[in-house]
């Protein structure tokens, strides 16, 4: 896994897009969806924002000819609301009076040439897992931080992994002190299943792999 890393120009694309991941943990997701796409099944990614991520999981798709699909409703998750710490004026719809990071989405994977390699959802995590019916090589669970949507997203993604495949999560903090918890229960309750074997910790991007069934 270490030694796959983005091209130079997806690189560029990435640190110019507008998003929250720092760059080392960017890497390691590109090296586990450069793993996963070896299974030819689509890498998945639940909480789309402004495509910051999704551009490194499309290059990878494109590299192993597979497809990256995105899941969100582009409304923005709770830290991103009016008044609270992560907000940006800037995608609120001013017709609408709403946030939608959809047109920036779909800005930023223009800039970076993916658009043909991204298959993107706009809906609600559970309302699309529920009819989705496929496997995933990768699902990568980086929506709303609160345990009702941290757990509905492993829990409607996480048994479309396939054998081998790879579950990401992002912005798991051990230490109360550095962090929202859900996603840091959610990997403990995959660890707990036996269904999922811990591969890398980088941060707070936690890679994991389907060793046996069930979730």
């Amino acid at each position: 896994m270490a030694d796959a890393a983005p091209k130079p120009q997806t690189l560029a694309a990435f640190e110019a897009a507008k998003g929250f991941m720092p760059l080392r943990e960017g890497l390691a997701l590109y090296a586990a969806a450069a793993e996963a796409g070896a299974l030819g099944l689509p890498l998945l990614e639940v909480g789309t924002y402004c495509g910051r991520s999704t551009i490194l999981l499309a290059d990878a798709a494109r590299e192993a000819g597979t497809v990256a699909v995105t899941v969100d409703h582009h409304r923005g998750s709770e830290e991103q609301q009016p008044g609270w710490e992560y907000h940006d004026p800037s995608v609120v719809d001013p017709e609408v009076g709403r946030m939608d990071t959809l047109p920036t989405f779909r800005r930023t994977l223009h800039k970076a040439g993916l658009e043909d390699h991204v298959v993107a959802i706009v809906g609600r995590s559970p309302q699309v897992a529920a009819v989705w019916g496929g496997k995933v090589g990768l699902a990568f669970i980086d929506g709303g931080h609160t345990d009702e949507h941290a757990n509905g997203d492993y829990e409607g993604w996480a048994p479309h992994v396939a054998d081998g495949g790879l579950l990401v999560i992002h912005d798991v903090f051990p230490d109360p002190a550095d962090g929202g918890r859900a996603p840091h229960r959610v990997h403990l309750r995959a660890l707990a299943s036996g269904a999922f074997t811990d591969v890398s910790a980088t941060d707070s991007l936690r890679v994991l792999r389907r060793t046996s069934s069930g979730i």
